[in-house]
């Protein structure tokens, strides 16, 4: 194990900030929480002229739980995940979980599908959301959307991978055992999943959402087409190519439903894939020393260094369409997780932090504030404050109260502590016994076939048959 000290040994702001300096890391906090309505997140942020408006400055992030039915559509432990949602307090739900736009693209064979036969299922799941949210918080100021996704080369809707990819990645492509003549998908294929884009979209508005997300982040399909510079054809090379998958699919709904707001979850910069080192540390992949890494969307070509140009662009492109909700991540879970959800403890098949995990946080909201700054007009969500835990809230209220963020990102917290905002809002103590500790069960049982759930704290999952098949798992392998 790595000998990064654990969050709740630094037990003061005093003691938090001497490790920030001693990290060299641009971070900070408020020492005094404010109640609502004092609180930078109790604040209200109007979304345009027509009256929408989001009531505080709390996100619930997508976190699927691998618990759908096999044609896709929410099962009961679906439900009480968006009715926990729901009771956070948080007044902007960014899509609740990824809904994958046609089966051969779900990310595992129990991820919700979006289609004719499920939209009474999803219309159900958010009911679900808004009344849960309603009986305790009124409905007021409530922003609901949905996330369409297509996995491409992360593509298991079996449980067994079967990749759909844009161009060859030697790293990746030797992960999945993939020969250098793979197919890839054509254009002709991209041309026909943006009309499943378009007309999933249709569909959630139909299920009562007020949003759909584009989703391009954490390697799926269309964040591997943002790094498709070798890619033939329409949609690789220039970024204008590159982008124009997103362009008409935003037109597409546009013309069909104008009233539909259009948001996007993009990996802002990403990373070469890390590996498992000797010593159980992740290590970045070998590359050619005098070779340019040009696969990473963001990066500066080194494979660990960013470089925001492109990012930049992109959102600019955003900003010309009128699409202004942007949610920040980084990376992909897949092959660089510890820049996308910083953790102390790893997943099974994952790798101990190469850096205090406080380092990751730091990029990313270090780099959220930078895209701020640059695009004021635009409305941002920022990620990776889990691993915060007790000073979440902290960091939270400083970095929204000096404009680095808009509002503030929670996902794995949000399994085992919904009602963190909540409780922050109304100047409540911290439930210490429910804050999330980054154990990364709620990923390692995926990995091995279980349902996802906070199986250390919450007990509705500790009590299930699964807790202990996935200790006795975790044991064998320690």
């Amino acid at each position: 194990m790595t000998d990064y000290p654990r969050l709740a040994r630094l037990n003061s702001p005093t003691a938090l900030r001497a490790r920030l300096h001693e990290l060299g890391v641009n971070l900070d906090l408020d020492e005094e929480l404010l109640p609502a309505p004092q609180s930078p997140l109790a604040q209200p942020l109007r979304l345009s002229q027509d009256g929408r408006w989001i009531g505080n400055r709390w996100c619930i992030q997508p976190m699927e739980g691998w618990d759908g039915t096999p044609d896709g559509k929410p099962t009961e432990l679906t439900m009480r995940r968006w009715q926990r949602f729901g009771e956070s307090g948080a007044k902007l739900i960014w899509g609740g979980e990824a809904v994958a736009v046609c089966p051969h693209g779900r990310a595992n064979p129990n991820q919700l599908v979006i289609n004719q036969q499920n939209v009474a299922d999803l219309a159900r799941l958010r009911h679900t959301l808004v009344q849960a949210h309603a009986a305790k918080w009124g409905i007021d100021g409530l922003l609901l959307g949905l996330q369409l996704t297509h996995s491409g080369r992360f593509s298991r809707p079996t449980g067994k991978p079967q990749p759909l990819i844009l161009y060859h990645h030697p790293i990746l492509d030797r992960r999945l055992g993939l020969p250098p003549d793979y197919p890839l998908l054509s254009d002709g294929e991209l041309d026909d999943l943006t009309a499943k884009f378009i007309q999933a979209a249709k569909l959630a508005q139909e299920a009562g959402f007020d949003f759909v997300d584009i989703k391009h982040c954490h390697g799926y399909l269309l964040h591997e087409m943002l790094s498709a510079v070798e890619r033939p054809g329409d949609y690789g090379g220039s970024l204008q190519n590159r982008t124009r998958f997103l362009r008409q699919v935003v037109a597409g709904i546009r013309s069909e439903r104008p009233d539909l707001l259009i948001g996007v979850r993009l990996s802002a910069f990403d990373f070469i894939p890390y590996k498992r080192g000797l010593d159980g540390i992740g290590q970045a992949e070998e590359w050619p020393r005098q070779s340019v890494y040009p696969y990473a969307f963001g990066g500066d070509g080194s494979g660990s260094g960013i470089d925001l140009y492109e990012t930049n662009q992109f959102l600019s492109l955003l900003e010309s369409m009128g699409v202004l909700l942007v949610n920040l991540s980084a990376g992909s879970p897949y092959y660089c997780p510890h820049i996308q959800r910083p953790a102390l403890f790893p997943p099974i098949d994952g790798y101990l932090p190469p850096e205090d995990p406080l380092v990751g946080v730091a990029r990313q909201i270090q780099v959220a504030a930078e895209l701020k700054a640059r695009h004021p007009r635009l409305i941002f969500v920022g990620s990776a404050y889990s691993y915060l835990q007790e000073r979440l809230p902290h960091i939270a209220q400083w970095n929204v109260r000096r404009g680095g963020v808009d509002f503030v990102g929670i996902g794995r917290m949000a399994l085992t502590y919904p009602t963190l905002c909540a409780d922050v809002l109304a100047g409540r103590p911290l439930q210490r016994k429910r804050i999330c500790r980054t154990f990364s069960d709620c990923t390692t049982a995926p990995r091995l076939g279980f349902v996802s759930g906070c199986f250390p704290l919450d007990d509705f999952y500790k009590n299930r048959p699964e807790a202990k098949q996935l200790a006795a798992i975790k044991r064998k392998l320690t």
